[in-house]
């Protein structure tokens, strides 16, 4: 349904009159050699998204023959932005349709409306979005089901006369004028048959897709070419096609005739729903085009954030922010343009990729194989030239002007990425750092070495060591003289133990003295005075050792410090072989993904990422789980590292699960992300974070992430929106 009702959209109302006017009743023909060749296209999709059955569709296949650069980038960027804009157009299509029924109804809000209903039912996950499609799509097959039979059923519907007067089929009379028009003519429908790709676009959330993608599309095509082909043969042998010539009421106009009580009422339906499952599909095909470019770092990365239902939420609410900002600015018309052509640019290379696949991986598993390569992917690229060769100048300019815009983008982008890393290693190299403040000589060794670790895996990163000295010591200049030469003390023994690892990793470091009105402040004030501090580390507070951060002040540094802050419990740390980090959906467990990565990558240990469930065990949502582990963690990281494992634990308590894990596997290091302030209820990181911090038998570092209060109120804002 998805493929079937996202592309019966209200091409077949408007241009049915439109394909009459260039070939008469000869337009059923185009109609179904249009149909005919999309079957190449149809199966050349069957085989790629049996191969890569990932988000993205077309994107993939392109990405996958000619590596990560701007072909790729342009064609996810033309999908994501044609699907948009064909959503747009949908809604303001349905603001029309609505109108018939209801005269006062407001276009532009009506429009804004329906989209905000589709994010928000695209935000709870596909599962929603197919229930909706299939109950649409079951309607509007339903009413042309009627259409068709009472069409010919009916003494004033179809007749052979009125479609072939006196046996004159074709509306030209010569051979050259009628194959001129004819292909004039499925140059104009062959978009009405573009929608069946968004099943291949959603492979990635498809149950068995070796053999549910290749029915899926080949099913909904053929269903497609029989409603446009019969459904247009009943219009033209009801109403002559002189007098439907032009007219975008074709279908209204022919029921008129068989059906005069309430048939025209019910077209003007059908044309409702119609539009209802073209914004519902093409909303669904440009979030997965957007979650896609996000992941592989070519839009911005955060688009790629996934919720709950394991649905890239802000990829959704961006998709429905500028479908509604299409449609307020009234542009609606002029981007309808690049709709068509956009997708024939996506199709054309697409294509032209499965060749590429076959040469460069001859030997990869094909579950489904289209029969007669290289035969269908070159008719399928040829079918493309050959729209593009009859379409109108006008789309083409824009679509031309379009691509043109992204690639400006594109090496726009490229370049400042180039001199802001130029900049990071020719401008005071080293600036950047890490901030450990060291209280006690034999407190801070395994905490100095982790910070070299981090230190060593990202290029010029230092580290400070800092020591204060709070405002009653200064207040006494005797104190203060004696606090000074015992800090002077601990700086020399603190730098002799950290000599192996300034020698052996080659990390800058040096030590630093500062005053205040107390640690917590003094620590805050040196961040706000140099904007290139990294982190924060410390150590995990203990009461009974009295020179180190009490639990407030470690928490007013986590809360307040304007970068990210990591608290480690230091239980022995040897040698790190293994990690774990338990995964859940929060801003703080991206962090600790991403420092897990770096520290392996340097000890060469494995990472444990793990997800703690409820002790029921259903089968489907283990594996929905499983797979949203792993979108989670390529997400952050650009792929799932060969030294990274994904694990699911079960329990009705989330601590005693990861304590019970690491009891029976001995893990070296636990990397955990805070609780939001929402969690935290009176605790510093939250009660999981600080059971696991202070029970472990292994190290903790708890992370919490820097985030701007804008941010942190907006995602609160979209994080009630999900539930």
């Amino acid at each position: 349904m998805l493929g079937t009702a996202g592309t019966i959209a209200s091409e077949i109302f408007v241009l049915t009159g439109h394909a009459a006017a260039i070939s008469g009743s000869a337009a059923i023909l185009a109609i179904i050699i249009g149909g005919l060749l999309s079957f190449s296209i149809a199966l050349n999709y069957s085989e790629l998204a049996t191969i890569y059955p990932e988000t993205g569709g077309a994107m993939t296949y392109v990405r996958e023959a000619w590596g990560k650069g701007l072909l790729s980038y342009l064609i996810g960027s033309m999908d994501c932005i044609s699907s948009t804009f064909y959503c747009a157009l949908s809604a303001v299509g349905f603001a029309y349709s609505l109108s018939v029924f209801i005269p006062a109804v407001p276009i532009v809000p009506a429009a804004i409306a329906v989209i905000i209903v589709f994010t928000l039912l695209n935000i709870r996950g596909v599962s929603l979005v197919g229930n909706a499609q299939i109950l649409l799509g079951g309607t509007l097959l339903l009413i042309f089901g009627i259409y068709i039979v009472k069409g010919f059923l009916s003494p004033n519907g179809f007749q052979l006369e009125t479609l072939a007067p006196s046996g004159q089929f074709f509306a030209h009379a010569t051979a050259k004028g009628n194959f001129a028009s004819l292909f004039k003519t499925i140059a104009l429908v062959y978009a009405a048959y573009v929608g069946f790709e968004v099943i291949a676009d959603d492979a990635e959330e498809i149950q068995r897709p070796d053999k549910s993608i290749p029915i899926a599309i080949l099913v909904s095509l053929t269903l497609i070419t029989l409603v446009y082909s019969i459904t247009m043969t009943v219009t033209l042998g009801t109403v002559p096609w002189q007098q439907l010539a032009g007219s975008e009421t074709a279908l209204t106009d022919a029921i008129a005739k068989f059906m005069p009580r309430g048939g025209v009422i019910m077209m003007a339906f059908a044309g409702l729903v119609a539009t209802l499952t073209s914004v519902n599909s093409s909303m669904l095909s440009a979030t997965r085009e957007a979650f896609t470019l996000s992941r592989d770092k070519l839009w911005p990365g955060d688009l790629a954030r996934l919720n709950r239902f394991r649905v890239p939420f802000l990829a959704v609410l961006f998709i429905g922010l500028v479908s509604a900002l299409i449609t307020i600015i009234g542009v609606v018309d002029f981007l309808s343009f690049i709709t068509s052509a956009g997708y024939l640019f996506v199709l054309f290379w697409s294509n032209l990729a499965m060749i590429q696949l076959h040469r460069k991986f001859p030997a990869i598993h094909r579950p489904f194989k289209a029969p007669l390569f290289p035969l269908t992917p070159i008719i399928a690229s040829l079918t493309c030239l050959l729209v593009i060769i009859f379409s109108d100048l006008k789309p083409l300019l824009f679509t031309a002007g379009i691509i043109g815009i992204f690639a400006i983008y594109y090496y726009a982008q490229s370049g400042v990425r180039l001199w802001v890393r130029s900049r990071e290693t020719e401008v005071l190299p080293g600036k950047a750092r890490i901030i450990v403040p060291v209280f006690h000589t034999k407190e801070a060794d395994n905490l100095i070495g982790l910070a070299a670790v981090l230190a060593q895996a990202d290029q010029d990163l230092n580290i400070c060591m800092m020591s204060v000295i709070t405002g009653a010591l200064a207040a006494q200049p005797e104190l203060r003289d004696q606090y000074k030469q015992s800090m002077n003390r601990q700086r020399m023994a603190v730098m002799e133990k950290f000599i192996h690892y300034a020698v052996e990793r080659n990390v800058p470091m040096y030590t630093k003295m500062v005053t205040g009105g107390s640690i917590a402040q003094s620590i805050l004030k040196e961040v706000e005075n140099d904007t290139d501090t990294r982190m924060i580390m410390v150590r995990w507070p203990e009461r009974h050792i009295s020179h180190s951060l009490s639990e407030e002040a470690v928490k007013k540094i986590s809360l307040e410090a304007r970068t990210n802050v990591g608290v480690f419990a230091d239980h022995g740390l040897e040698k790190i072989d293994t990690i774990m980090v338990p995964v859940g959906s929060g801003v703080h467990c991206r962090l600790a993904i991403q420092l897990a990565s770096k520290i392996a990558s340097q000890e060469n240990a494995q990472v444990d990422y793990v997800r703690v469930l409820p002790a029921s065990k259903d089968v489907e949502i283990l594996e929905d789980q499983m797979a949203n582990l792993q979108e989670v963690v390529i997400t952050e990281l650009g792929e799932l590292p060969s030294n990274a494992v994904l694990r699911l634990l079960f329990s009705d308590r989330v601590d005693d699960a990861l304590l019970a894990e690491v009891k029976e596997n001995p893990y070296s290091l636990i990397i955990i992300g805070s609780a939001d302030e929402n969690g935290m209820n009176g605790s510093m990181f939250g009660k999981v974070a600080d059971q696991v911090a202070e029970k472990a038998p292994c190290s903790v570092l708890v992370v919490r992430r820097h985030q701007s209060a804008a941010a942190s109120w907006l995602r609160h804002q979209v994080k009630k929106l999900d539930f």
